[in-house]
């Protein structure tokens, strides 16, 4: 297999990647948590390693590809307020808690499917584990690495970091934690404010809970993904991926968990995607500049000019190296469009060039162009296995289209490439640009896929009349219209659409 080298956040420098198994890769990466809809930020991880998963088959590996769905509790006490995401907004909606988890995990998937992105090869829950997770927290107990306190359990931070290198993931050190960690509910039970929570007791009125050793409670985020991981890909496994927000705490605490109860570091290459933000600045609630992805397919969102097909923004985000800033604009985004339309057009008259019908010139092939595009085609592979140069990938194709349109329009004859390279060019370009970059043309799938994103609309719009939020309701029918496509309200509250 070729020598594939990955830059790993726990060593901060690029390794040759070696499996534990020779020809089997186990990956893990962290899932979305299903209290709301997917999300602009949603979008670069999972497309990310979706074509890390489809690089290293293509390589030859064997993948086992886990990606958790977090649907349970998921608070936090680094930096935000510890809440329970799931029983909040299930009360918000007005939908029992697994009812809201239901609805929004597929809308994930159906997001995840308009990005052409395959499924993991397992996709575990939060709340089918709980055995596994208060399994885990017994053994740290066991330890003498947690305790408990009043029905919740806490890992002990400086215990551990007493004795392993804490911290050495994310770069903090303990003096640090000290300052940045925020005084929130329950601090009190700890024996130090840098420890975490591992199971919470649960107030009388907290809806999702579960019977434990310490009493009635939830468990925590960290120790979630700690189990699932260790019962898909063992004690030990290759790749975790995950965005660079999660480095701490939710990775760095992983690896504490992990590394006790199974007596190894549990990772040995650590992948992390860096942060999206939009027209420059931070996404985040606060900002007003959350894009969820309905909103982006729709055109929806005030900070959007026009609504984006999945694969323009699939396209956008392998531009970028993973490891770089990604900036969202409606000008970047319209680049990217007509990036992608071009190349696309380029590649799909490269499949219906014919060499025999064109026929080749009496003067011969020509080699300075023949070693171009051989050179072109020649560096795809070396640039995939420098840590999954994606962007590098697009540009050599890009250098391809001029030669492309050229032969199709009959500026240079067919047979100034040998009916071989034509074939090696046609063969490559399938390969990289559709079963490894995962991309698309923008018109496939056509119908189905616009009655699809139709019936979502519609739905969404409902909710929205539904709880009178009639701003929203008039903007989609609005965007809509805007682009030919017309809503019309029926009696009962069914809604029906056709295209002027």
């Amino acid at each position: 297999m070729a020598e594939l080298r990955i830059y790993n956040s726990l060593t901060r420098q690029k390794e040759v990647f070696t499996p534990l198994v020779p020809g089997h890769v186990g990956m893990y990466v962290c899932g979305p948590t299903v209290s709301g809809e997917s999300h602009l930020g949603h979008a670069r991880p999972y497309i990310t390693f979706d074509v890390v998963y489809r690089y290293l088959q293509t390589l030859g590996y064997k993948v086992r590809y886990v990606r958790n769905i977090t649907d349970a509790g998921h608070f936090e006490e680094e930096g935000r307020e510890a809440t329970d995401k799931i029983a909040e907004k299930a009360k918000l909606e007005q939908l029992e808690p697994m009812e809201l988890v239901h609805k929004y995990t597929r809308l994930f998937h159906w997001a995840m499917e308009q990005f052409n992105t395959l499924p993991p090869s397992v996709e575990p829950t939060a709340t089918g584990h709980i055995v596994e997770q208060i399994g885990m927290i017994e053994q740290l107990i066991a330890a003498g690495f947690a305790y408990e306190v009043q029905g919740s359990v806490y890992f002990d931070v400086k215990k551990y970091a007493a004795s392993y290198d804490y911290g050495k993931l994310s770069g903090r050190i303990i003096d640090e934690l000290l300052t940045t960690t925020r005084e929130l509910d329950g601090q009190e039970d700890k024996k130090d404010r840098t420890d975490f929570a591992l199971w919470k007791a649960a107030a009388p009125e907290h809806i999702m809970r579960w019977q434990s050793p310490w009493g009635v409670g939830y468990p925590g985020w960290h120790i979630e993904c700690s189990a699932m991981a260790t019962k898909y890909l063992g004690k030990q496994f290759d790749i975790h991926g995950g965005g660079m927000d999660l480095l701490f705490p939710h990775h760095e605490s992983e690896i504490a968990q992990s590394t006790i109860c199974n007596h190894q570091a549990p990772v040995r290459y650590w992948m992390h995607n860096n942060m999206i933000t939009i027209n420059g600045r931070k996404m985040g609630k606060s900002y007003n500049n959350v894009i969820r992805l309905t909103e982006l397919f729709s055109g929806s969102h005030p900070l959007l000019e026009k609504a984006y097909h999945p694969m323009t923004v699939r396209f956008f985000i392998l531009q970028t190296h993973y490891s770089s800033t990604l900036d969202f604009s409606n000008e970047a985004l319209q680049a990217a469009e007509k990036g992608l339309k071009r190349l696309w057009e380029a590649y799909q008259k490269l499949k219906k060039i014919d060499y025999v019908q064109k026929g080749a010139p009496g003067n011969g092939t020509d080699e300075a162009l023949t070693q171009t595009v051989n050179r072109l085609l020649g560096e795809v592979p070396s640039f995939m296995n420098d840590d999954f140069s994606t962007a590098k990938v697009l540009a050599n194709f890009f250098e391809l289209v001029p030669v492309i349109n050229a032969i199709y329009d009959g500026h240079t004859p067919a047979g100034a490439l040998s009916a071989s390279t034509l074939l090696h060019m046609q063969k490559e370009m399938t390969h990289w640009l559709e079963t490894v970059l995962g991309l698309q043309g923008m018109e496939e799938g056509g119908h189905d896929k616009l009655e699809q994103v139709m019936n979502l609309l519609i739905d969404i719009r409902k909710e929205a009349r539904g709880r009178k939020d009639f701003m929203t309701s008039d903007k989609i029918r609005d965007r809509l219209a805007s682009v030919g496509i017309q809503l019309k309200d029926e009696k009962g509250g069914e809604m029906t659409w056709r295209i002027d």
